[in-house]
């Protein structure tokens, strides 16, 4: 049956329709070409009314309505439709683009189920159920996993629209595969999250492990005080690191700074007691988060598991360089995995995980800037363009895409976009997806909880998609203040009361 005609200048990639019904976005259509069935997405649709064309106050408006409801002629419904390739082609993965555009009178129609599971609901080894189509909600929508992890992947969408949910939803999906995930729980969103073999985390520094600059950061050195950063430079020796006694040693270089006769040396010694002060302060301070006895912080991560490392107390620099040493970590240990696998090197090699692992990076802006640099980023950048090819997937989440770093972002393979409001972020997510149309950017605005736009080589084809809820997941939503407020009410109201019940008690004893 048809649904409507190809009209206007059609070109390879796009037509416009006319339709005997209002077209959703994000719905497929079908168009019966010479050459071929095609499938297109409707990317913008619009409804006018010839009656209603010139109206110019409200009793024009009034008596337009019962013209408009008289003459069924009256609406137009115009389609705009990006062209997605033929569809005997989709249905084995392969996306061909007509050479001839369609021809203007050309019929198009809905296509059938059939023809949309074969492309969304491949029943293909590596491909998972996410949730179902947004305009054709019976269809399955699934993704392929081994493309995250070989290509990466981002999450951007606002707060609030359902990023940790597809989060949890992929790390669940992954687990069923005995995979190994490691999430960088940045706001401890995931530390409760209820599915099996999960390994949660306290992420800890080792500062043995860390080089001058990196001990700078995490011992909250300000970054112009360049004087305190050498002071630390030259205490922070080879004997320091191998030391059992970790702090007392840093403590005695320092203090060997302080008293030393040498001219040079005296005229750092304000800074070196700054220094001592600093050290004193930081081992009181991150008692729980440096421990220079904790061995490996690798060794925590458990293969084949969902590893949720907790870096919610770190400070933003901690987490920074707390995250760069793993992401440095893993992708040398992936190294070496893989050169061992292939028989590249007569050297010993020594790795700790024999299967690929996808790397989880909540909060990207924070560590991933654009307009600075970080380690984590750098290390972060290393993996997105060397990661495929060690198994070590990368996936980048965040609410604000405009603050991540480009070179970053145009290296990730897929996304799934869900609501983005500001323009900004919008620009950001046009230039780092080339596959996503402008049409498509557009409608971010109008997304809903829960629904997110599809792009790049983990599905066939863009869609839109409405994500199933993850119940085991617990935290993460936002908090009812009026509840919590009612609840305290309540608790006070209990400890009244329950005081005054001893009160009496006592006066009974009395």
């Amino acid at each position: 049956m048809n649904t409507g005609f190809v009209i206007g200048e059609s070109k390879p990639t796009f037509v416009t329709a006319i339709t005997s019904r209002p077209l959703s976005v994000g719905e497929y259509i079908k168009i019966d070409s010479d050459e071929g069935e095609i499938l297109g997405l409707v990317e913008k649709s619009s409804v006018s009314s010839a009656a209603f064309a010139d109206v110019k106050n409200f009793d024009e408006a009034f008596e337009s309505t019962e013209i408009a409801e008289i003459n069924k002629r009256d609406k137009t419904y115009t389609a705009h439709i990006g062209i997605l390739g033929f569809l005997e082609n989709l249905r084995k993965g392969q996306s061909i683009i007509p050479a001839v555009p369609p021809i203007p009178g050309t019929p198009i129609s809905q296509p059938t189920k059939e023809d949309l599971e074969a492309i969304f609901s491949p029943q293909k080894e590596g491909w998972v159920k996410i949730g179902n189509l947004l305009r054709e909600k019976s269809i399955e929508a699934k993704i392929n996993l081994d493309k995250i992890v070989a290509r990466h992947l981002g999450i951007l969408a606002m707060t609030g629209m359902g990023k940790s949910n597809l989060v949890s939803l992929i790390t669940k999906q992954i687990g069923k595969l005995k995979g190994t995930v490691i999430i960088f729980d940045y706001h401890n969103d995931y530390t409760t999250l209820n599915i099996p073999r999960i390994n949660v985390i306290d992420a800890k520094i080792n500062p043995r492990l860390l080089d001058a600059d990196q001990l700078s950061e995490v011992l909250e050195i300000r970054d112009g005080a360049n004087v305190q950063q050498r002071v630390l430079r030259m205490a922070f020796t080879k004997q320091v690191k191998e030391s059992k006694e970790f702090w007392k040693k840093l403590e005695t270089e320092v203090e060997f700074i302080v008293n030393s006769e040498d001219k040079k040396i005296k005229e750092i010694r304000t800074s070196a007691y700054r220094v001592q002060d600093i050290i004193e302060e930081a081992q009181r301070r991150f008692e729980d988060i440096l421990d220079p006895d904790m061995g490996d912080p690798i060794s925590f991560i458990k293969e084949g598991r969902t590893n949720i490392l907790n870096i919610s107390e770190l400070s933003e620099k901690q987490a920074n360089v707390a995250l760069a040493f793993y992401l440095q970590q893993l992708l040398k240990d992936r190294k070496d995995a893989s050169i061992v696998k292939h028989g590249r090197s007569k050297r010993e090699r020594n790795y700790k995980f024999d299967s690929p692992i996808f790397v989880i990076i909540e909060e990207a802006h924070v560590f991933i800037p654009k307009d600075h640099d970080t380690s984590a980023k750098y290390w972060a950048a290393k993996i997105a363009r060397e990661g495929r090819k060690f198994g070590l997937g990368l996936g980048i989440v965040s609410q604000r895409p405009r603050s991540v770093d480009l070179n970053v972002l145009s290296q990730l393979g897929s996304f799934a976009i869900m609501k983005i409001i500001q323009e900004d972020d919008q620009r950001q997510i046009a230039a780092a997806t080339e596959s996503t149309s402008r049409e498509l950017i557009a409608q971010l605005t109008s997304l809903n909880v829960g629904d997110a736009v599809l792009v790049g080589q983990w599905t066939n084809l863009p869609s839109l998609v409405h994500v199933e809820e993850v119940k085991e997941k617990i935290m993460g939503a936002d908090q009812s203040a009026v509840n919590a407020w009612a609840n305290a009410e309540k608790m006070n109201e209990i400890a009244v009361e329950s005081t005054q019940g001893l009160v009496k008690k006592d006066l009974l004893l009395d």
